[in-house]
């Protein structure tokens, strides 16, 4: 039972980052985070990108709450669950950094999903990437994707709509 209930916090903590990341995505690095997030939409050959900065932000978040919890650095008030919130966030950031850099930009390893679910976030993060510039876009979240085809339509909408540029290649 002692086990249990961190097990939780750390699940819960990895499924509310998904979350955090979609708002996060959506509206800042998409609003006024723009500066930072541009270079991920635009073509480079730079090992790194200014978009790197939000994983030091996560990085900041997690190391926060394991300071947090933690006896030696908050004394008595330290908060116990905080560790375990400090861990999901981690756990997040690792599974972000093989799906995301990983998988979807090609950025450690070479493979391209045939089928499944990988191959569906594949299609729904190049279709995040069919728009030009930060207005208007589909698909702000990172571990979940929805059905192509409805973010094709949506992309179609906005493009009608005059909310976004979509790329010729997105077949929106």
């Amino acid at each position: 039972m002692d086990f249990l209930v961190p097990a939780l916090i750390v699940l819960a903590t990895v499924i509310a980052m998904e979350w955090v990341a979609w708002a996060s995505h959506k509206y800042i690095m998409h609003g006024f985070g723009w500066g930072w997030h541009r270079d991920h939409h635009e073509s480079h050959d730079n090992l790194l990108e200014k978009n790197d900065l939000y994983a030091i932000v996560g990085a900041v978040m997690s190391i926060s709450m394991f300071a947090l919890g933690s006896p030696l650095v908050a004394g008595e008030l330290a908060w116990w669950p905080a560790t375990w919130i400090g861990l999901g966030i981690l756990f997040y950031g690792i599974i972000y950094t093989l799906v995301h850099d990983g998988l979807v930009h090609q950025r450690y390893f070479r493979w391209v999903p045939k089928k499944g679910y990988a191959k569906r976030l594949v299609q729904a993060h190049k279709l995040h990437h069919a728009t030009i510039g930060k207005e208007g876009g589909v698909s702000f979240g990172f571990l979940l994707a929805r059905d192509p085809a409805k973010l094709k339509a949506d992309l179609r909408r906005q493009r009608d709509a005059g909310i976004a540029i979509v790329r010729e290649s997105a077949g929106a």
